[in-house]
């Protein structure tokens, strides 16, 4: 019976979550691998620097980016970089595809874009995407050049933001990502940097995040666009209040208000082979620990792929960000975490953001009758 609750209670809280992808534990002020290789392709593709991206596209493939991802951000940049740069980017990426495949690399497709079936008008759906974008209503007056050139106003809500933000393969916080970076490429386009940057700030990326992406941009493009972007960050962070050294605290002081107190995360690990029995024991023994001797410690839930043992994944669940914070402090966890360093061959963080806080007390409950 214990045990049946058990896995009703997994599938109902992983069933009622919807999640965004943020940086490994430890790393909590920096893009994550993939993150990191979607700036890199979006600035390489819009500054036309082939060879470099030529790189950057067999690197992403293999830190996990599949081919329709990477095919996304290059035909998303198009928006901000022209076609061009675009066209040539899926050329590139053709390219290297054919090669892998040629040295019997077989890489991922992943997922395709889903079918629209809202059928408003796309302007509408185009200004409510926008407004998700930016957390706030737009009916006040339009911007001076939308006034001289309502055609291009047009042409923004109905395609850039309704038929390329509608589509699912990239969600809002990557395709912010990309179009910082392909902007910063591009060059003398401040406003538009500092209109982005900010809603990279409202899609939950923080203002070391922000920095990450502006240092990476400074390996492959001009000095002169990158101080400008840097400028452009610390304008923005100054008139918010924020800043690059307290980012992380201002957005826990500052939580979004659609964001439960529980701290959830799915945590991705695949172990070495041969060190497979000591971690899972090690493992063990810390989920054991977490629970029992943290009261904020809802859930340590280990489990393991039955096909594929060594991909494992952890349920972890914390009463607020207090009790999450207070668990990277305890014995046992920085035990767990210095023995079993080498024993890891990969690890992605999933935050997950729940969708009924009440259903979930509700599911607690019945997990002790």
């Amino acid at each position: 019976m214990k045990n049946t609750l058990t896995l009703k209670l997994l599938t109902c809280l992983i069933s009622l979550m919807s999640f965004t992808l943020y940086s490994n534990v430890g790393e909590p002020k920096v893009l994550t691998a993939k993150e990191k290789s979607i700036v890199t392709i979006s600035t390489l593709t819009a500054n036309g620097d082939l060879e470099n991206l030529n790189t950057a596209i067999t690197d992403g493939l293999e830190v996990g980016l599949t081919v329709n991802e990477i095919k996304e951000v290059i035909v998303h940049i198009y928006a901000y970089c022209g076609f061009p740069r675009s066209i040539r980017g899926l050329q590139t990426a053709i390219a290297v595809l054919d090669e892998r495949k040629a040295r019997g690399i077989i890489d991922v497709m992943g997922k395709e874009a889903s079918l629209i079936k809202d059928n408003r008008p796309k302007y509408d759906r185009g200004k409510e995407n926008l407004e998700k974008l930016v957390n706030a209503k737009l009916n006040g007056p339009q911007k001076a050049y939308a006034q001289f050139s309502p055609e291009i106003e047009v042409f923004l809500k109905e395609h850039l933001f309704a038929d390329i933000f509608e589509r699912d393969v990239l969600n809002f916080r990557q395709r912010e990502l990309a179009t910082v970076a392909a902007l910063i490429a591009v060059g003398k386009v401040e406003p538009m940097i500092r209109s982005h940057m900010n809603i990279c700030l409202v899609q939950g990326i923080t203002p070391n995040q922000l920095s990450h992406l502006v240092k990476i941009t400074e390996q492959y493009i001009k000095k002169d666009k990158t101080s400008a972007a840097k400028q452009v960050l610390d304008q923005l962070l100054e008139s918010l209040k924020l800043s690059i050294e307290d980012a992380d605290e201002n957005k826990r002081d500052k939580p979004r208000e659609n964001k439960s107190e529980f701290i959830i995360r799915i945590s991705e690990i695949e172990v070495h082979p041969e060190f497979l029995n000591e971690y899972k024991a090690i493992l063990k023994e810390e989920a054991a620990a977490s629970v029992e001797l943290e009261a904020g410690v809802i859930s340590i839930f280990p489990m393991f792929e039955e096909e594929k043992p060594c991909h494992l994944r952890i349920l972890e669940i914390y009463a607020d960000l207090g009790a999450y914070e207070s668990h990277l402090q305890t014995p046992h966890f920085k035990h767990y975490k210095t023995s079993t360093v080498k024993m890891v061959k990969s690890l992605q963080l999933v935050d997950m953001e729940s969708l009924d806080v009440e259903t979930m007390d509700e599911i607690f409950k019945k997990s002790k009758q």
